[in-house]
């Protein structure tokens, strides 16, 4: 596959087989037992892997699936509106808002205006930006949105955890604590150790539209999970 071919298609369920070794993409699989193409990332010992998403080159059909399966899943929250973590995380976070019939949502960013007050922000990290410093901002016009309200936090992907558990503190600053936090893809089990050291009980608030592990290189060449 060229790299732009993946992401651009759901497919009907049990079209690939998805229990054995993968070799030129990961097959992942929606609550609907529909499937999707991942690419797979080798890591830098070489003998492990990661599936990867990237929502915003993902075609609309697949946005709009990824997006109505999580606004599905996080319904039952009874979330009056939805915060979305920047940046992949706002292509997401806007189409969950309309699945659930929301007017708007409000979405945290990293380019600081003017009107920002720096003790409404905290430092963001990310796996696929580790060398950029960041910080996260929220618009304070947009707190009364948010306070006393049933928030959903949504990111498209939670792998290291950085950038949930730094929404999560951003929200904890302004008095905001959600009641569930919503994702595309749960990338491996790492994250749990990270949202876990915040006293918090976030991870059993956290849900996602399906899971990826972490692959281990196979004697034939290929990918497969873990034993």
């Amino acid at each position: 596959m060229q790299p732009h071919d993946f992401w651009q298609e759901i497919h009907p369920p049990q079209s690939f087989d998805a229990s054995g070794e993968f070799r030129d993409f990961y097959v992942a699989e929606l609550p609907d037992r529909r499937q999707m193409r991942l690419p797979i990332r080798v890591l830098a010992d070489g003998d492990h892997a990661l599936a990867s998403l990237i929502i915003n080159q993902a075609s609309f059909s697949v946005q709009e699936a990824l997006a109505e399966a999580l606004a599905a899943r996080i319904a039952i929250h009874d979330v009056d509106v939805v915060a979305g973590l920047p940046t992949l995380g706002l292509t997401l976070a806007s189409a969950v808002a309309r699945a659930l019939g929301h007017q708007r949502y409000v979405p945290l960013g990293t380019s600081r205006k003017f009107w920002y007050r720096e003790d409404l922000s905290v430092s963001l990290s990310s796996i696929t930006t580790p060398n950029q410093e960041k910080r996260l901002y929220i618009d304070p016009r947009m707190l009364p949105l948010l306070q006393g309200k049933r928030v959903g936090l949504i990111d498209d992907v939670i792998s290291s955890g950085a950038s949930i558990v730094s929404g999560l503190e951003l929200l904890a600053a302004c008095g905001i604590e959600p009641v569930v936090i919503g994702v595309a893809m749960l990338q491996s089990e790492r994250w749990r150790e990270r949202v876990d050291a915040t006293g918090m009980p976030w991870n059993g608030r956290i849900v996602g539209v399906f899971s990826t592990p972490i692959l281990e290189r196979s004697g034939n060449g290929g990918w497969r999970r873990p034993a």
